[in-house]
């Protein structure tokens, strides 16, 4: 893992580790170890002035949101909101949640955890198929509490469920959910209702199945069960909305750059520790960069061609997400790619 002890390692390869890491650490947050990087721009005086005019107009009394696209700068930003006021930093990816793919989902490290409480973040098994509504009934308790939170990620469903309401939906049987896991994403769509398959991303394949099973499962399209959601938990006019819009020419250099990091702060022997249990159907095998990788470890790929189909699947997950973002956070503060560092 990124924030794993050094222990008894050749100096050079420790030097070469710490390189990496900060590296890492600096892609994601701009922050300085003293080390010498390669390929990122050193934080400017005027950039920090920039994060600090969007702390300081925040409340710090009420809750703020923050999502933007896969590495968009989302988790830095979180961080120093909660280390200048004092608030939790409570995930809402929908990867983030697992416990075995910390480094492939971006995960913060512990370096980060020890500056801030982090919440809601690898609390979740691999295999168990974490649902929306179990992140909210996770999420209430610490809305409810004493502190100040910074609910922070790239699932647009989360930031909706949590603003807009979710529908009262019945658990799926587990039969009917291992009979969608066998089918194809086109058979999953053509069996959807009208309302729903015009509604939801069909391009999406968590989000296809998820309405196959509901409509197989309780007789009604979850279009149907969405027009009937009860009120939110927290409603946007509560809360502190930031959206950081991250344009396409900006973001994917970082992206292609990102996902290099990544194995060089262990991702491949994080895939090799997942191999003896590893499933396409496990919920967490949706981490990106994990099948790749996986097929790497069993020979069906060489290392270079796992790195660029997970760096293509990941420009095809930001593209979503910027789709999403548009067309249903229209009210949210955008903030520039200046203000991430």
């Amino acid at each position: 893992m990124i924030g794993a002890s050094f222990g008894s390692k050749p100096a050079d390869l420790q030097w070469q580790n710490m390189r990496r890491r900060a590296q890492w650490q600096n892609m994601r947050g701009g922050r300085d170890y003293g080390l010498e990087y390669e390929k990122v721009e050193p934080v400017t005086a005027a950039q920090t002035q920039s994060t600090k005019a969007v702390v300081d107009q925040l409340d710090p009394t009420r809750p703020v949101l923050i999502a933007g696209p896969t590495a968009s700068g989302k988790s830095a930003l979180a961080l120093r909101i909660a280390q200048a006021q004092g608030r939790i930093v409570v995930n809402a990816d929908a990867l983030q949640v697992f416990a075995d793919w910390p480094i492939l989902s971006a995960r913060p490290p512990a370096e980060d955890e020890a500056r801030a409480p982090h919440m809601l973040y690898g609390h979740v098994p691999g295999h168990h198929a974490y649902s929306v509504g179990e992140w909210l009934r996770d999420l209430t308790p610490l809305l409810n509490g004493p502190d100040p939170l910074v609910i922070v990620g790239g699932t647009g469903l989360y930031f909706t469920a949590l603003t807009e309401g979710l529908a009262d939906i019945p658990p799926v049987p587990d039969a009917i959910r291992a009979k969608g896991n066998t089918l194809a994403l086109a058979t999953m769509v053509d069996q959807l209702d009208p309302a729903s398959r015009a509604r939801i991303d069909l391009q999406n394949p968590m989000r296809v199945q998820r309405a196959w099973e509901v409509l197989h499962a309780t007789g009604r399209g979850i279009a149907d069960w969405q027009d009937a959601t009860p009120p939110p938990l927290l409603p946007l006019s509560q809360a502190q909305p930031l959206l950081l819009d991250a344009p396409k020419d900006w973001l994917t250099p970082r992206i292609e750059q990102r996902f290099d990091l990544m194995l060089q702060a262990g991702a491949l022997e994080e895939a090799r520790a997942n191999l003896p249990e590893w499933s396409p159907a496990r919920p967490s095998a949706k981490t990106i960069g994990a099948p790749e990788l996986i097929a790497h470890l069993q020979g069906q790929l060489s290392l270079e061609e796992a790195a660029e189909k997970a760096t293509i699947a990941t420009r095809q997950y930001a593209k979503r997400q910027r789709t999403w973002f548009r067309k249903r956070m229209r009210d949210w503060q955008r903030l520039t790619p200046e203000h991430l560092t």
